[in-house]
């Protein structure tokens, strides 16, 4: 389970341009919980993802894992428990290395390289293994630099690296934004399947309001800082792109847009 506590963030603090995004707030997630999250620009929705990951830091509240408080716990050892694809594909792979590099990077996660080759020839097959499911050929080309790669088959690989050693949680930032629709969906299937087999507890940040009704087991909307909607289950399942999109709507209106 991950829980955030009474969290209070405010950006720019002491200065004219001082904002609190979040006053207050409170969130629980329970094991394998497949959480889609919807929101305007601006509502926290990132920022969220940002605390839980350790990325940002807090100025009250908790951040906990099951029974254990990791508000103050450094981001690099949150990493070992959590799984993040960013919405730019470049962010989660390294371009001037090949695949096999870049494979061999992620397998080591959180682990002591010593003076050991950072390339384990005896796991060649299994990252040819693994590689081959994406259906994408990249099995056949490890020596390529992952620079040469399209963006959808870099954010395919950016998944699949996330995921390669035992993480509790993923972090989906916008994975598929900036991608073209058919590539899309093939991630969004490529998500689905690996957060199945795997059992993740997954939270998803998405613009596209089919993802978020036609994935996950949750549904939240936020806006300025605040949940304002929370639909799991039948509720969810219950419920349309366009009741969703009428409630951007209304709230558009009520913001003057």
């Amino acid at each position: 389970m991950l829980e955030l506590k009474n969290v209070y963030k405010y950006y720019n603090p002491d200065t004219v341009n001082e904002m609190c995004l979040f006053r207050d707030f409170n969130l629980k997630v329970e094991k394998g919980e497949f959480v889609s999250v919807v929101g305007s620009n601006g509502s926290g929705k990132t920022s969220m993802l940002n605390i839980i990951c350790g990325s940002i830091p807090v100025e009250s509240g908790q951040i906990c894992i099951g029974d254990k408080d990791i508000t103050r716990e450094k981001e690099y050892r949150r990493n070992e428990r959590i799984g993040r694809v960013y919405q730019n594909p470049a962010i989660g792979t390294c371009p001037s290395m090949s695949i096999l590099e870049n494979m061999s990077l992620a397998d080591n996660k959180g682990k002591v390289y010593g003076f050991r080759r950072g390339t384990n020839k005896t796991r060649i097959s299994y990252y040819q293994e693994l590689l081959a499911r994406l259906n994408l050929g990249l099995e056949d080309k490890l020596e390529v630099k992952v620079g040469a790669l399209s963006g959808g088959q870099r954010q395919a690989m950016a998944l699949l690296m996330s995921t390669m050693t035992p993480i509790e949680f993923l972090i989906l930032d916008e994975h598929t934004a900036a991608l073209d629709p058919k590539t899309a969906e093939l991630i969004m299937e490529l998500t689905d399947k690996i957060v199945k087999e795997k059992h993740l507890t997954t939270i998803m940040v998405t613009h596209n309001l089919r993802y978020a009704m036609e994935y996950g087991s949750r549904l939240l909307m936020m806006h300025q800082g605040e949940v304002i909607l929370d639909k799991k289950g039948t509720e969810k399942s219950s419920m349309t792109v366009e009741d969703v999109l009428g409630l951007f709507n209304e709230i558009s209106i009520e913001c003057g847009n």
